[in-house]
């Protein structure tokens, strides 16, 4: 079996290919780039591998929420390589993939991304018996709608809006504790893990039909007269 699997939703590239009990993993902050550089690094990693696009049995993309930008550029690219092939996709969440950094068990995990003009993208898990369970739905809050939210839970914070919003995070959420630069980037082997258990479990979505996480509904709509 072979997955290849990204998420371009943040302002690195997170890619991960699986190859017969095989895994390679990259990551790459490209920036406003992404258009240019995504294709390119998926051919890099095939070859470090062996492999060319035709070898690929599933792809996986993350959904968002995240860059409006990075989202259209990855399911474009996400639907380019499978519609032709005829073959398996799956979608997973990014806030889902940025979670799996954590595995305290019980801690409620807050992955808290800059959705910008003051607001954050965010939901909240708790790792149970190894298994990450999601608690709260996808969000998009301001600063004092996430501290109400979470002010009585004892959180765990990681992501990169905590790089404008942690201190004062901090400060309003007793109990609250904020993770290490380290933990709030997408991790490729995490975004594998989840595309396994959903292709085990044949939780498979249309190439045709795959959709972003949306959480700012107003920019994503055509405005006419």
């Amino acid at each position: 079996m072979k997955i290849l699997g990204f998420d371009t939703t943040t302002k690195f590239i997170c890619l991960g290919l699986y190859a017969d009990g095989k895994s390679y993993y990259y990551n790459l902050e490209v920036g406003r780039s992404l258009s240019a550089v995504l294709v390119p690094t998926i051919q890099r990693v095939l070859d470090a591998a062996r492999l060319k696009i035709g070898d690929i049995d599933y792809f996986a993309c993350g959904l968002g929420p995240g860059s409006f930008t990075g989202m259209r550029i990855g399911l474009a690219t996400l639907k380019g390589l499978s519609i032709v092939r005829n073959k398996p996709v799956i979608g997973i969440p990014t806030l889902d993939i940025l979670a799996k950094n954590v595995s305290l068990q019980g801690a409620l995990i807050v992955p808290a991304l800059d959705a910008r003009r003051g607001l954050v993208y965010c939901s909240a898990y708790r790792n149970q018996n190894g298994e990450l369970k999601r608690k709260h739905e996808y969000a998009l809050l301001d600063l004092e709608s996430l501290i109400k939210k979470f002010s009585r839970q004892h959180p765990v914070f990681l992501g990169d809006a905590l790089s404008l919003y942690g201190e004062k995070i901090a400060k309003s959420i007793k109990g609250s504790r904020i993770l290490d630069k380290d933990e709030w980037i997408l991790k490729p082997h995490n975004l594998m893990e989840l595309a396994l258990v959903k292709i085990k479990a044949k939780q498979f979505v249309s190439s045709l039909t795959v959709k972003p996480i949306y959480l700012y509904p107003q920019e994503c709509q055509i405005k006419t007269k």
